[in-house]
């Protein structure tokens, strides 16, 4: 009986190698249904040096006055199926570098809470060089470092939350492969030119005041106004924002008179006095808008959705082109679309209506 498994003894070290690459293949379909794998492999094809940032992005980072050593900051948006790269240019605050769109996400809005749940991560994270996998299954990637310290502390579980290359997740943030090489490029170039960690901000929307009335009957409102402080935070200064835990919540941009509270659960310290009093009267006045939003909107109804989301330029190839050839256009890997009818289905599209937002066939070329 002819097998996959079966080998031809002798010295042809070739066929063996050939034998291993589809073995892993196999392998790989496989761990993909149970979650994000993103551990180094010791086979030859996925053996190769890290992306290195292109041309095309160093010019555009010198017109923004950015210099490819500065620090980075990564923001990304599950309804909108974007991920943002920040960098610090001449004037000393971030801006925007690039938007990318993403290809994947599993799960829906709301925070990660428990292995398996295929949820991917919102909430305030840092990534340090080690986080980086230059050998990714998935090609190249990076680990959010989910649970966070407040997300332990909470009971929060899971493991190898990514970013990273091909349209499949199970908890992570997928990108085309040319997506994720810039952005892994870019970031492993900042941490290694004195950056210590850099900052992800995962957010279930960018969070005006119409995106959170438009979701004001979630469950997950309180959580998501909580987010919006650090959003805000950042909105309005262009800096990193500070983050601490505590009270069972993300604190940001506070002293406290005792050193940084070290019970993510216990109540929040004693803080010392606001060091940026402009800052918390802007936050109170955007707090306001947001009540006011609330107050004075009924809730959108979302069209029902079995997971994830995808951004609408990937799915309208998804619909032209089908599941396969997709795959073939985003990574060098070929690793199939995951869960493609749930793909095709668009829970966002009533609310991208009301708000305008970008369409379908948005600045994608596929290459």
């Amino acid at each position: 009986m002819s097998s996959i498994f079966a080998i031809n003894r002798g010295p042809r070290v070739g066929g063996f190698r050939s034998l291993l690459r589809r073995v892993a293949a196999i392998a790989l379909v496989g761990a993909a249904l149970s979650g994000c794998v993103a551990s180094d492999m010791a086979l030859d094809d996925l053996s190769r040096d890290a992306p290195q940032i292109p041309g095309k992005l160093l010019t555009e980072m010198s017109k923004k006055g950015m210099n490819p050593e500065s620090p980075v900051l990564v923001r990304i948006f599950k309804q909108e199926s974007e991920l943002e790269v920040w960098k610090i240019n001449g004037t000393g605050r971030y801006a925007l570098l690039k938007t990318y769109p993403m290809c994947r996400w599993s799960g829906k809005l709301g925070p990660k809470m428990a292995n398996g749940d295929r949820q991917a991560p919102e909430g305030f994270y840092h990534v340090s060089r080690g986080m980086l996998n230059p050998k990714s299954q998935y090609y190249v990637s990076f680990n959010l470092g989910y649970p966070n310290r407040l997300e332990s502390a909470l009971g929060y579980t899971g493991e190898a939350l990514m970013v990273h290359g091909a349209c499949s997740s199970s908890g992570c943030y997928a990108l085309t492969d040319q997506g994720v090489g810039e952005i892994y490029a870019v970031v492993s170039k900042a941490l290694s030119s004195g950056q210590d960690r850099f900052q992800v901000q995962a957010y279930p929307y960018r969070m005006t005041p119409e995106n959170m009335a438009q979701h004001k009957d979630d469950g997950n409102l309180p959580f998501w106004l909580t987010l919006k402080e650090g959003y805000d935070a950042f909105e309005l200064t262009r800096q990193q924002p500070k983050v601490s835990v505590c009270g069972r919540r993300y604190v940001f941009n506070t002293e406290f008179q005792a050193g940084e509270p070290f019970d993510p659960l216990a109540a929040c310290p004693v803080t010392a006095s606001p060091s940026d009093p402009q800052l918390v009267a802007k936050i109170a006045a955007e707090k306001q808008k947001v009540e006011a939003a609330l107050a004075g909107r009924n809730a959108s109804t979302m069209t029902a959705y079995v997971d994830g989301g995808m951004h609408p330029s990937f799915r309208s190839l998804l619909k032209k082109e089908g599941a396969d050839k997709l795959a073939a256009r985003i990574s060098g890997i070929k690793y199939p679309v995951s869960r493609p009818e749930a793909a095709l289905a668009d829970p966002f599209m009533e609310i991208r209506k009301r708000t305008g937002a970008a369409a379908a066939g948005d600045n994608f070329r596929g290459d």
